[in-house]
């Protein structure tokens, strides 16, 4: 298990301010280590020298390398309350509250490199479990599950969810999902999909026009059924 950080992370750089330039590479190296070798096979000495700076780095900014892994782990792809702010606000019409809800799924292939790197980093926690995943789950797909439930109440008309609309949800970020956990797929049966220089836009795209279908199709299976589950 990853326990908390020992210490706050000392060097944060506050709003408006460049990032510590150490800190970055080790969070860089700490991404490119831990996503390729996990977290137990990689030593402090192996972050601090492809990070170019010393062991002791570590400590004064992470605490150890727990921490390290921590911040490596959730810092890159932002703070999830931002993201649920985006999609579940309260006037946006369905076409842009689900528009905003696929941008957090395309954040990722717009950091290139970095972005799969986050990516294969969280499969690799999952098959050499530290503690975290099951701590993203709780703490950041669980809640942008129930907010997307909480949306789609709004614009059905529903008092409460019910199975079939949690599974509408799990439906609707399956689409997000197997952009990055299928991607090896996608580059091997038609990599010009990646390769187009608005590649990203064209995802987005394509994830709102079939996400619209999906709540379509379920709208209106509600209404010929009476409304019943």
């Amino acid at each position: 298990m990853v326990p908390p950080p020992t210490r706050p992370s000392a060097a944060t750089a506050p709003a408006g301010t460049e990032p510590d330039p150490a800190r970055a590479r080790l969070l860089r190296a700490g991404l490119r280590l831990f996503a390729h070798q996990g977290f137990a096979a990689t030593t402090t000495r192996e972050l601090a020298q492809v990070a170019g700076v010393n062991v002791a780095a570590i400590s004064y900014y992470f605490g150890d390398k727990a921490g390290l892994y921590r911040a490596v782990f959730f810092e890159p792809l932002g703070e999830i309350a931002d993201n649920i702010a985006h999609f579940a606000a309260f006037g946006l019409s369905l076409e842009d509250a689900l528009r905003a809800y696929y941008a957090g799924f395309l954040e990722p292939l717009q950091q290139g490199e970095d972005g799969q790197l986050c990516v294969k980093l969280r499969m690799r926690e999952m098959v050499e479990p530290t503690g975290l995943w099951v701590q993203e789950v709780h703490e950041g797909i669980r809640p942008m599950h129930d907010a997307m439930v909480g949306v789609l109440c709004r614009h059905l008309g529903l008092t409460a969810p019910d199975d079939d609309l949690h599974r509408l949800v799990v439906c609707l970020s399956a689409l997000g999902v197997h952009l990055h956990l299928g991607r090896d797929v996608t580059d091997a049966v038609a990599p010009q999909l990646h390769a187009a220089p608005d590649a990203v836009e064209r995802w987005g795209d394509c994830l709102l026009r079939q996400g619209l279908a999906m709540i379509d199709h379920e709208q209106r299976r509600r209404a010929a059924a009476g409304g019943t589950p």
